[in-house]
């Protein structure tokens, strides 16, 4: 059975425990013949990624790793001249250390920069999903065996059945057939913070209309919040009615996150 990496953006921290687990087990150790030691400086096998997201005062920050995608069509092996590069029967994808030429074709192909070359070795490196703790008996790589949130984890893909169906995979226009799913992967929002003038206070309970490239209402909360989430890229208009006044913001871009800040009810 094929082996599989989850993620759900919403259980992650950004603690980068598992970012420095993959150092800690791939710096300054040979792991022939999965692979020669990482590089301590230039080289993430397995980087955490940070999104700051909106503007103040409505900002978010999200977390997501990338690392090899472990393809089911590799666009890095059919390059490799040598023949270096290989997917096991468990999924993962493998670049030989004693094979590789150094040839860098699997770095251009890679469309996940999940590929490196380290200098001193002139050879191609990348995640191998801990195989050489996966072949000893290890359940999980280090990256996942140190995530304290249950954010990240690694299985055959039968047993995350139910978190694929609900998961999405980077690029898939690629048509790579990645094996890592990510759950919660940040979509767009439109937040903003109603107030009346008059009586200088926050609009608690005011109704919050959108519309556009997609429609939905909420309220907004005790600070006088609101947050529309999960929103595609496209247009939206924005009504907003609370203590009998009304304001309606139109031609809002979800090109990025929006905050709209302080929007007064006047």
């Amino acid at each position: 059975m094929a082996k599989v990496f989850v993620f759900d953006v919403n259980m992650c921290a950004g603690c980068y425990v598992c970012q420095i687990a993959c150092k800690d087990e791939h710096c300054d150790n040979d792991w022939t013949p999965y692979a020669k030691p990482q590089p301590v400086w230039g080289q993430f096998w397995f980087r955490l990624n940070e999104i700051e997201r909106g503007q103040i005062p409505q900002v978010k920050v999200a977390y997501y790793p990338t690392l090899c995608m472990h393809c089911d069509n590799a666009p890095c092996i059919p390059v490799c001249p040598e023949g270096a590069i290989s997917k096991r029967s468990d999924g993962l994808v493998l670049i030989d250390p004693k094979k590789c030429s150094g040839c860098q074709l699997c770095i251009e192909a890679c469309p996940y920069d999940a590929i490196f070359f380290n200098q001193g070795l002139k050879i191609a490196q990348k995640c191998t999903g801990c195989a050489h703790l996966i072949d000893r008996g290890w359940k999980l790589p280090r990256c996942a065996d140190a995530c304290n949130n249950d954010a990240l984890s690694f299985g055959e893909e039968s047993e995350f059945s139910a978190f694929i169906a609900q998961a999405e995979v980077l690029k898939p226009e690629e048509n790579a057939g990645p094996r890592v799913y990510y759950k919660n992967l940040p979509k767009r929002f439109i937040a903003g913070t109603v107030f009346d003038p008059a009586v200088d206070e926050v609009v608690e309970g005011a109704t919050c209309t959108l519309s556009g490239t997609s429609s939905g209402t909420t309220t907004t909360d005790g600070f006088g919040d609101f947050w529309f989430e999960g929103l595609a890229v496209g247009t939206f208009s924005l009504t907003i009615s609370g203590n009998g006044k009304t304001k309606t913001i139109s031609d809002i871009s979800t090109d990025k996150d929006v905050g709209l800040g302080d929007i007064a009810l006047a």
